[in-house]
């Protein structure tokens, strides 16, 4: 069913609840689990986007109240238009502002938080068919759950995020090794804004990304000579990092073995230092248009390099290779209760595997790994955890099954996915 409006939300959610049905919001299907799907009603909420409401508030932050179904390459645009911006994103902007939000998408940067932590307020049709507004004054609890509620809680259909004055980045991308970037993760990680490296399996070599952030005085826009320049630069990017690496996949996935070669030559290609600026919304993404399954653990920060070795030593005990690089991000400790950051600056670690290719063994031995060190999962990547076991990583876990159970004791947004993770 397609919702257009709050009011077709509710009658939705309404009908259901009275016929017995589950109901489960779709966004844009990027999640690599099953949080999404149902056995009832699928309520597709895409036509609740765009900017609906701007509220200045005297810190200079702008509340701005946008549908849910907005998705994040409209957000940028639309908020730049503007003279706004999203303080932090993640390096892809294809999904819907609510499924994001709802499945704690986050970016990286050790002063930042996840995108998440942006929510000031939410509209969210609950078991009844009834639209709730909460904030951290109005309905608190409610808020405190719902900002990262994995649909358990209901159907969200505005989210007013807290938006800061529009800003640059500034890129700057460059080769190194995996022993010296692990030994200088602090230091990195706290000197830059935002900071991540990719690890090429198989091999000692790395790619890293450093962005500062810059203000934006005057046209920020460049002249026609650089932006033509960048453009033509982007496309061959692009160009390398999605048509050429789908044909590598392909080849290696016939032949395995050609894997530790073909990382090295990639490292080798895409090495090359480069130096660019743009707008926030532009530079923190990366286009991906290669299909990949993912898996994502955040673990304390300074576990990182552990983590690293740890992969790096499972990898040369194993027949098992990967042609796609591992990410490496960070983010700033936050107080939201399902969040992967909860209570602790906290780094990510993602591992990749081509969609063709059977990746069980890998992610199983790095999920082993990651939960030794503390790890919480990615709530909408692959992952095996239960209730039982993720319930003594979350400290405000049973307050939000708690609240789960005042606002959806039927349980009409319920699926088996929320049955393994909440119990």
């Amino acid at each position: 069913m397609v919702a257009r409006s709050t009011a077709d939300v509710e009658d939705a959610v309404r009908r259901a609840h009275e016929a017995g049905q589950r109901v489960k919001a779709l966004g844009s299907g990027h999640s690599f689990n099953t949080i999404a799907v149902t056995d009832g009603v699928a309520l597709n909420v895409r036509n609740l986007s765009g900017i609906e409401s701007l509220v200045p508030e005297p810190d200079g932050t702008v509340l701005v109240g946008l549908g849910a179904g907005t998705r994040l390459h409209e957000v940028g645009p639309a908020l730049w238009s503007l003279g706004l911006a999203m303080r932090n994103m993640g390096d892809i902007d294809a999904q819907t502002l609510s499924g994001a939000l709802s499945t704690g998408t986050h970016g990286t940067g050790s002063a930042f938080t996840g995108l998440t932590d942006q929510i000031a307020g939410m509209t969210i049709v609950t078991a009844d068919g009834t639209a709730v507004r909460c904030d951290p004054t109005t309905e608190p609890e409610l808020f405190a759950a719902a900002r990262l509620g994995l649909g358990a809680l209901g159907v969200v259909t505005t989210i007013v995020l807290r938006c800061v004055p529009a800003f640059l980045l500034e890129a700057v991308e460059g080769p190194g090794r995996l022993d010296p970037v692990l030994e200088n993760w602090e230091q990195d990680r706290t000197a830059n804004d935002h900071y991540e490296f990719y690890w090429f399996p198989h091999t000692d070599q790395v790619h890293t990304k450093r962005n500062r952030r810059l203000s934006v005085e005057g046209d920020a826009s460049p002249g026609w000579r650089a932006a033509a320049a960048r453009f033509a630069g982007r496309i061959g990017k692009e160009t390398l990092e999605n048509g050429v690496f789908e044909v590598i996949n392909r080849v290696v996935t016939r032949v395995p073995r050609m894997i530790p070669s073909v990382n090295r030559l990639s490292a080798s290609v895409a090495g090359s230092t480069s130096h660019s600026v743009g707008r926030s919304y532009r530079m923190f993404v990366t286009p991906r248009r290669v299909r990949f399954r993912e898996m994502e653990y955040a673990v304390p920060v300074e576990r990182i390099p552990d983590l690293l070795r740890e992969l790096s030593q499972w990898f040369g005990q194993t027949d098992y290779r990967t042609a796609f690089p591992v990410e490496v991000r960070c983010a700033a400790a936050d107080d939201i209760w399902l969040s992967t950051a909860f209570g602790r600056p906290t780094g990510y670690v993602a591992v990749h595997e081509y969609y063709r290719r059977e990746a069980d063994d890998y992610f199983r031995a790095f999920e082993a790994m990651a939960r030794a060190m503390g790890g919480r999962p990615h709530w909408g990547k692959v992952h095996h955890r239960t209730a039982e076991d993720l319930a003594p990583s979350y400290p405000h876990f049973e307050d939000f099954r708690r609240v789960r159970n005042r606002w959806d004791p039927d349980r009409v947004f319920d699926n088996s996915y929320l049955r393994r993770v909440l119990g």
